[in-house]
């Protein structure tokens, strides 16, 4: 069993951010000394770290709500909690192609400042930002 300290510092979570999982119940059946403290297992910690995975992408507080109340319910929510996450994979999707787009402009951007310093013009970038969009 580990102290939520002890958990804090292996995963780099702050503290506050596990008791508020568990205040949100993200964090069912954690055992408890006989002090009120948390105490938790190895597979509470694995969790928590796929938790943080899932805030990392974006998904919300309530839709993991919704994932660990139909876990609770049992193996017969599992086409439920898959439709949760391939929805939220695609949201990942769509997110990543608009941060590539604008990957790929920034990098564009630092070629024509280095071609400037080189005394080249800016036109090259200014017909790339063009072809990004067609409608206009």
């Amino acid at each position: 069993m580990f102290t939520i300290k002890e958990v804090s510092e292996k995963l780099n979570c702050p503290a506050h951010t596990i008791r508020y999982y568990d205040k949100e119940g993200l964090l069912p059946d954690i055992h408890r000394d006989d002090h009120g403290n948390r105490l938790f297992e190895k597979r509470d910690i694995d969790w928590i770290r796929l938790i943080t995975c899932f805030r990392a992408t974006g998904m919300s507080v309530a839709d993991l709500k919704k994932i660990v109340d139909l876990a609770l319910q049992g193996d017969e929510t599992i086409g439920q909690r898959r439709a949760i996450l391939e929805a939220h994979q695609a949201e990942i999707k769509r997110k990543q192609q608009v941060l590539n787009e604008a990957f790929e402009a920034v990098s564009q951007k630092l070629e024509v400042y280095n071609d400037i310093e080189k005394g080249n013009p800016e036109e090259r970038f200014l017909t790339y930002i063009g072809e990004l969009d067609t409608t206009i």
